[in-house]
Parts: structure tokens; C-alpha cells; sequence
């Protein structure tokens, strides 16, 4: 953590990949990059580091049958997991200043697609991922995590792991009811934060939304730790891509990204959700160096609005 009060994530592998002339095509995603161009990899998130970030997270979010398929998981799984794991952790470790590894555990079965999941098949899954990553982060990020399901299944996976566990849901942005965000999974987001913290999470999270979506799932999440008396913290990494349709599929095409979230334009909603209480922020995806580099500047302003 800053001295600020404020941690500066990174932002969208996937996106910044491809802006780099990385190998990327769906279904594999960021993915193909890793199985064959590894040190562009690297090389991304050390253009997060140089632009600010304080946490970095590992590009393991595509390492699923779902992505890669299932012959190849069951092949190189680990090997890719252990990869994603290393050149997240040599990034870091040329980095100037402590960089945090997140080990990102994403969703099994599909991004947005909580009807898709499969719990009795998510632990074989889940224990190929922990176990590529648990040797080089220091925290594990469940994200992008569209159900308490999802949650509580990657809770389970790295149960016993001793690092810490952030869990990040993302909410429903087609139709959203002011006042009440949900799960993509229609289930209330105050029942989630809950559950995040019945499942041990040292932060409660909110990302690949749009961010007109963010602020109201922020409100109840600060409602909800502070009724419990928890000390976790509350996080926020938006999307810059138009709401998502509830059908919507992460491999079925690469999705358009808004013009109007420039670096400013994203930092006036960083600077709502820290007043809010979020003091974990960066970007999901198409959210690249520049906004990161833009928010590092405005760290002071940012924990100011916190410690109101």
C-alpha cells in the first residue's frame, strides 16, 4: 500500500497486448501471447509498473479450458499458469520500488456467463491455476466473478495458501436498477460483499463493468464492511467497453471501447469512487498505461477524497 492510502493497480492485459502487436485473436485471447511471444508479456506489465502501478497482476486470466480449450489446458495448464506466474514476478522485480504480484483467478467457465458455471468441475480446474502461480505472487485476485459461486469456488481453491485473497465481482451494466447493483447473476451485490467476507477476503472488489455501473455497488460495499466492522478494503477497476448484454461471451468477438474514457475523463470516475470509499483503484480492460500514469499523478488528491 501507498503511503497515500491509495494502491494504484494496473490495467487490461488483453487490450494492452494487443496495442503492443502482441500475438492475440479470440478464442485464446491474452492467452496466445503467452504461448508465443512470453516476453511481450513482460514487457506489458512492466509498461504498468513504469506507468505507476503498485500491483500487478498475473496474465492467467485467459488459462482456461474455456479460452485455450480443453486438450491444450490439460497439457500445458500448469506450465503456462507457472509462466504467467514468473514473468509477472521478473516484472516486478526490475521495478524500482515494491511491486505486488496478484495471481489472478478467473472465471472458469466464461466472463459474464454465471450460468455456465459448473461446480463440481471448477476445484480440478482451479488447483491446475493455484498451483502454476502459488510460487510467485503475493496475493490472489478472484475476479471478474459474475455469481457468490464463482466466489466461493475460488476461495475454496486457495484455501490454506497463507496469502491473501482479494475477490472482484462485476455487476450488471445492460439495466442497471439505480440504488440496487446486482451480480451479473442477479444476486444483490450487498449479499455478495457479504459473502466475500464470510470467505475470508482481505478486499472486496468491482471490476470489468462499465463504470457508470461502479458507484452504487461501492456505496454498498462500504455499507456492508463497515456494518460488519471488517477491516477490508474496497476496490474498483471499470471496463471501458459499452454495457455488456447478458448472453454476452468473452471469446465471441473483441468488444468496441469508448471514446470518451481518455486518461481525464477516467480519473474524474477514480476520483467519485475514492470519495466513495474505494482505496484500490486502476482499469480492466482498454484501460491502458496512460490512464494508470494519469492516476499516479493524482495519487495525493485521491487519498484526500478517501479520508474524507
Amino acid at each position: 500500500m501507498s503511503g497515500l492510502g491509495v494502491t494504484l493497480l494496473d490495467g487490461g492485459m488483453g487490450r494492452q497486448l494487443a496495442r503492443m502487436g502482441a500475438p492475440f485473436r479470440q478464442p485464446e485471447w491474452s492467452a496466445l501471447a503467452l504461448m508465443e511471444a512470453p516476453e511481450t508479456v513482460q514487457a506489458a506489465h512492466e509498461a504498468f509498473i513504469a506507468a505507476g502501478a503498485e500491483v500487478i497482476t498475473t496474465n492467467s486470466y485467459a488459462l482456461v479450458p474455456f479460452h485455450i480449450g480443453e486438450d491444450r489446458f490439460a497439457a500445458r495448464g500448469l506450465d503456462l499458469a507457472d509462466l504467467s506466474g514468473r514473468l509477472a514476478r521478473r516484472a516486478a522485480a526490475g521495478a524500482p520500488a515494491r511491486v505486488r504480484v496478484a495471481g489472478s483467478l478467473p472465471p472458469l467457465f466464461g466472463s459474464y456467463r454465471p450460468d455456465l458455471f459448473q461446480p463440481e468441475r471448477a476445484p480440478e480446474i482451479a488447483e491446475i491455476l493455484v498451483a502454476g502461480l502459488a510460487p510467485h505472487v503475493d496475493l490472489w485476485l478472484a475476479e471478474t466473478q459474475s455469481s457468490i459461486g464463482e466466489a466461493a469456488a475460488a476461495a475454496a481453491a486457495v484455501a490454506g495458501h497463507g496469502k491473501p485473497l482479494w475477490i472482484s465481482y462485476t455487476i450488471e451494466d445492460e439495466r442497471p436498477e439505480p440504488g440496487a447493483p446486482r451480480l451479473r447473476s442477479g444476486e444483490p451485490a450487498a449479499a455478495a460483499v457479504r459473502a466475500a467476507l464470510d470467505l475470508g477476503a482481505a478486499a472486496v472488489l468491482f471490476n470489468c463493468s462499465q463504470p457508470e455501473a461502479m458507484g452504487d455497488a461501492i456505496a454498498a460495499a462500504v455499507r456492508v464492511v463497515g456494518n460488519a466492522g471488517s477491516a477490508a478494503r474496497i476496490g474498483v477497476y471499470a471496463n471501458a467497453f459499452p454495457p455488456q448484454p447478458e448472453d454476452a461471451a468473452a471469446n465471441d468477438g473483441l468488444s468496441d471501447l469508448r471514446a470518451d474514457l481518455d486518461p481525464d475523463s477516467y480519473l474524474g470516475w477514480i476520483r467519485r469512487w475514492a470519495g466513495l470509499g474505494a482505496s484500490l483503484v486502476g482499469g480492466c480492460c482498454g484501460i491502458g498505461p496512460e490512464h494508470i500514469a494519469r492516476l499516479r499523478a493524482a495519487l495525493p488528491d485521491l487519498a484526500a477524497a478517501t479520508a474524507r
